[in-house]
């Protein structure tokens, strides 16, 4: 007999999907996923099949394929399957065979999701899934969210059968005669989640018989933890994590007063790619000279006076940009400037405008960023003064002024440090006819969610 009661049940006690929903299950044709495909169909449920083929196994791959198809043809439901080449994927992107079949799995998932109107994904892990992946976790280094392992609903994709074991699942497919294919790869050590499977999990159970109970409870205290730690990061962005045209501050005195200082450090640059080795590094670093860089895959962080100054990455490097007659918009990064003409000498101060005299401009302008030896004539002097004393005069921070855009006429005199003084020489005066107006504006940026 099959736990259909069971299974209906943790769909509606975990709020994986509603009863109309369209769901889209991911079918090797082992064991698992034909079990979940059966129950998916018992319930009425209205679901797809999906399955890919990763090339790795040759004749068996192809074996899988068949089965699953024939399994969607026997349920009478549609049938998606993919092919991949999994292993020139692996080589190409440095990544390991496992790993690499994951990123293709769940971004055709994904992909074949939103194409066919399917409003989630069903994964057939279970008990003994979630098990490994906190064993695995462990052994690798994890932070707090690596302990609660597999949840039954991340956005887009559900488990509806975590409240089985393999053992369960293995008992109702002998019971019931139902037909599935055996992966050869599972019974391999080659692969280190395998290991934990066949050699440590058979340890741990000889220990305790009723491992996986006690690790089901375990898993929901880990995640209780988890909520009440990003409950407390919550308020602390909102608190000490401040946002400023594009850039995020974090006081260096509200990080000292962290308690535990590395923890909530950690979890407060996690959305930024920052890992645990760079936060202590970062963290041994705070009295030591101003200017330090950190670097993430996405961001960095320059320690400066009195905050660490988080900037994201970008490619699009400001290096040259040419601005011709005809442009009336350039961008950079997250920010752009935008140009216009005005007959009117009437203007507010701003430092995110400069109304240039437009008869004095030798087209086309560049946009870059300053170089050693730069010097302009600051709005309202008479004298030169080098771009490197102004910085230091407006205590601009290194990370910044590496960012701010200097406006160079086609002569190679400096018509503006963006977003903070004109030069005096392009002010408009009482023989100016037209006015060109050169606006900056910052993109909205917001804090990367946590994953």
């Amino acid at each position: 007999m099959l736990p259909l009661q069971n299974f209906q049940t943790y769909i509606s006690q975990h709020k994986l999907f509603q009863p109309e929903d369209k769901i889209l299950l991911a079918v090797s044709g082992g064991k698992d996923s034909v079990l979940m495909a059966q129950l998916f169909k018992l319930s009425g449920f209205e679901f797809g099949i999906a399955h890919c083929n990763f090339n790795l196994r040759a004749a068996e791959s192809q074996r899988d394929e068949n089965f699953a198809k024939m399994l969607a043809a026997t349920l009478e439901v549609p049938f998606y399957v993919t092919h991949f080449k999994t292993k020139d994927f692996a080589e190409k992107n440095k990544v390991s065979t496992q790993m690499a079949a994951r990123t293709l799995r769940y971004e055709w998932f994904e992909e074949l999701r939103l194409r066919e109107g399917y409003d989630y994904v069903a994964l057939a892990q279970h008990q003994d899934d979630a098990i490994e992946t906190v064993l695995l976790n462990l052994t690798r280094g994890t932070g707090i969210a690596g302990l609660h392992g597999i949840l039954p609903k991340k956005d887009k994709l559900i488990r509806p059968l975590l409240f089985l074991s393999a053992a369960d699942i293995t008992s109702i497919i002998k019971e019931n005669k139902i037909d599935y294919v055996e992966d050869s790869s599972n019974l391999s050590t080659y692969y280190s989640r395998n290991k934990i499977r066949l050699n440590v999990i058979p340890q741990l159970k000889e220990i305790n018989p009723n491992l996986e109970e006690t690790f089901s409870h375990n898993i929901r205290r880990f995640a209780e933890t988890e909520m009440v730690l990003q409950q407390t990061v919550d308020r602390l962005k909102q608190e000490i994590l401040k946002e400023k045209q594009g850039r995020f501050y974090l006081s260096i005195e509200a990080v000292k007063a962290l308690i535990p200082k590395q923890l909530l450090l950690f979890e407060l640059l996690r959305p930024f790619d920052f890992t645990e080795p760079v936060v202590a590094e970062l963290l041994e670093r705070l009295d030591k000279q101003s200017g330090t860089v950190f670097l993430s895959n996405s961001h960095r962080i320059v320690i400066d006076r009195t905050s660490l100054i988080i900037d994201k990455l970008t490619d699009q490097a400001l290096s040259n940009l040419l601005i011709h007659a005809d442009n009336g918009l350039i961008r950079f990064g997250e920010s752009q400037i935008l140009i216009s003409s005005s007959d009117d000498l009437n203007f507010k101060k701003n430092r995110d405008i400069a109304y240039v005299d437009a008869n004095k401009l030798v087209f086309p302008l560049v946009l870059r960023k300053w170089q050693d030896g730069d010097r302009f004539m600051p709005l309202g002097m008479e004298n030169f003064k080098k771009l490197s004393d102004f910085f230091i005069d407006e205590k601009i921070p290194i990370s910044e002024k590496e960012q701010i855009p200097i406006l160079i006429n086609g002569n190679g005199e400096i018509i503006w440090i963006v977003g903070w003084r004109q030069d005096n020489r392009y002010k408009l005066t009482n023989s100016t006819r037209k006015v060109t107006v050169f606006e900056l504006q910052q993109l909205h940026i917001t804090i990367p969610k946590q994953s």
